[in-house]
């Protein structure tokens, strides 16, 4: 039997080429080896403010692109995170189990909180309802850039002092690192992660942009001193878009060295311009086709499949630690 797989994604901000770098494309790779569940995270999503109507949008919006991007709805379950309240239910029994200082060593936590007082409790927790969305379903393999490391090894720790206390109950699973394109950095600041929560739309590369936005963003990507096109990580500007254009492409970065031996940052530009919007036009053209309702559809039947998989081990967990079924 194949191992299963869990992994998910905000519907918040716009999703860029960053998550589909690091992510979305790997996962599609995965689902002819593994037993693949991906979410669409949007209990995550409100630990900081967002507008309804806006949410909907967007975890269909997310929706579309899991499909549009190649995972298929035959092959892997894709569901709403808040459409199995039993990832809920799990969080607030492992938060019984969480200790206040494990999750104060949280760096996405300091990362985003910023040392400002008033910070929703939502986003203090995450960690434990990731661990709640991974432990529910008897996860073994989790997909994750390194910068979810530390929040698969809170998940692992959980599973093994519950099951210390209670018996053998969750599987504890493995972090999966995902190396090619774990790492997109902003077009504007090669020092931080992409972010599809930035500030400046000049940071990130929406999959949803059209070839003039990508065009205009490119051209205002900043590059590092110096003219010539080499992929050395003393020139991080350089490094990172050197990266993209060969994740895009399915050229090593030595061979887009050579390519441009010779030549300049704008004919550099163009060429990368030019092969991100050849890779995002298909996936692009197969959202549109997509309908709501075809796609609020999929994510029911999802959630339908896998729902009972979540209740059996919610039942077994609460009769381990003594409620009433």
């Amino acid at each position: 039997m194949s191992q299963r797989i869990f992994s998910g994604v905000q519907p918040s901000g716009n999703l860029h080429i960053g998550n589909y770098l690091g992510a979305i494309k790997n996962w599609v790779k995965l689902q002819d080896g593994f037993e693949c569940i991906f979410c669409v995270v949007d209990l995550h999503a409100i630990t900081v403010p967002q507008e309804p109507k806006e949410l909907q949008e967007k975890i269909i919006e997310v929706a579309k692109i899991y499909i549009a991007a190649g995972i298929n709805p035959e092959k892997s379950t894709i569901f709403a995170q808040s459409q199995v309240p039993e990832h809920s239910e799990l969080c607030w029994i492992l938060n019984t189990l969480a200790k206040t200082s494990e999750m104060e060593r949280m760096t996405q936590f300091k990362d985003k909180s910023g040392g400002k007082e008033n910070i929703g409790m939502g986003l203090f927790d995450y960690p434990v309802l990731m661990a709640a969305d991974i432990l529910l379903y008897d996860t073994q393999v989790v997909p994750v850039g390194d910068d979810q490391l530390q929040h698969v090894e809170l998940t692992r720790t959980l599973a093994k002092r519950f099951n210390q206390r209670f018996g053998e109950t969750f599987t504890v699973p493995e972090a999966k690192l995902v190396k090619d394109g774990a790492r997109i950095m902003g077009l504007d600041d090669p020092t931080k992660k992409m972010s599809k929560s930035a500030t400046s739309e000049y940071n990130y590369i929406a999959l949803t942009d059209d070839a003039e936005t990508i065009t205009k963003k490119i051209k205002k990507a900043i590059t590092d001193s110096g003219s010539e096109i080499v992929y050395q990580e003393d020139k991080p500007a350089l490094y990172n878009l050197i990266n993209i254009y060969s994740l895009f492409s399915e050229r090593t970065p030595q061979e887009i060295e050579a390519m441009y031996k010779g030549k300049g940052y704008s004919d550099f530009k163009d060429g990368l311009t030019q092969v991100i919007i050849d890779a995002l036009k298909p996936l692009q053209e197969k959202m549109k086709a997509l309908t709501d309702e075809e796609v609020l559809e999929i994510l029911k039947s999802g959630a339908e499949k896998i729902r009972p998989i979540a209740q059996k081990k919610v039942s077994e967990i609460k009769e381990k630690i003594g409620l009433l079924l």
